[in-house]
């Protein structure tokens, strides 16, 4: 049976996600350079099955900062996605205990045609607020932004960093139960990435759960408490952060320094 199950009732040290033998299976096509006769019949187009997720379980409670690493094309993803109720698994059960918010990509959900304002206000309505919460919480998603006058401007003028500066403070000044965040910490100065750490363990001393997919291994080891590292779908380990990034970067065979714990 594949079920997405969400629930508002949460406690201290609670279950925010269980997941059951979750798989998640993709279907792509193959379509090698057709010859003349296969472009006019449409034929030489092949499926092919692709194992995203495998037999994936995975408790993860209130109050923790969860990282996930692993490899390019790993799972990480599409395990977010899952999770987010984006895309349905193939088979399992996935239990949600709160509102969901997502920061899976650089400016993903945003309409670019659209002010910051106007995005502003779709990602509250996205989050779950109403027009009156959004209007009481746009000075402080504003503030924490830091773009200045750029607010009212199209967001298809704004830079890397201005989008993302604005998709994190929608994403945490509406203080979600769990906040999934895949990839989008890579942008932006020193000093707003400071902010933004400050502002995830703020989240987790609130009991709140958080999600965090990254390459960067310190940041990892600097805010979680729990790492899992994910392969070819599977989970190959979890636990404390320095003995799963060690045994993570021992099976690329990557030493430590500085430069690789910000980038594998």
């Amino acid at each position: 049976m594949n079920l997405l199950s969400v629930s508002d009732d949460h406690n201290a040290g609670d279950r925010a996600v269980t997941i059951k033998n979750l798989d998640l299976t993709y279907i792509t096509t193959v379509e090698k350079k057709p010859t003349f006769r296969q472009a006019l019949t449409r034929t030489g187009r092949k499926t092919r099955e692709v194992r995203a997720l495998e037999g994936v379980n995975l408790e993860i409670p209130y109050g923790s900062v969860l990282g996930v690493i692993g490899s390019n094309g790993a799972g990480k993803s599409s395990l977010m996605r899952v999770i987010s109720g984006i895309i349905p698994p193939t088979s399992g059960r996935v239990e949600i205990a709160g509102k969901v918010s997502t920061l899976l990509a650089l400016g993903v959900g945003f309409n670019p045609r659209l002010t910051g304002r106007e995005n502003v206000i779709l990602g509250g309505l996205a989050a779950g607020l109403n027009r009156a919460e959004i209007e009481q919480q746009f000075e402080e998603i504003a503030a924490f932004a830091e773009i200045g006058d750029a607010i009212d401007s199209p967001m298809k003028t704004y830079s890397s960093g201005m989008y993302s500066r604005l998709a994190f403070a929608v994403s945490v000044v509406v203080e979600p139960d769990i906040l999934i965040i895949d990839e989008a910490l890579s942008t932006g100065d020193a000093k707003f990435k400071k902010k933004c750490l400050e502002r995830i363990k703020s989240l987790r001393s609130h009991n709140r759960t958080i999600i965090i997919v990254s390459h960067a291994l310190a940041t990892i080891n600097d805010i979680c408490n729990d790492v899992l590292w994910l392969n070819q779908g599977k989970i190959m380990m979890r636990g404390e952060p320095g003995a799963v990034i060690a045994a993570y970067k021992e099976s690329l065979h990557v030493a430590a320094s500085p430069s690789a714990d910000e980038d594998v």
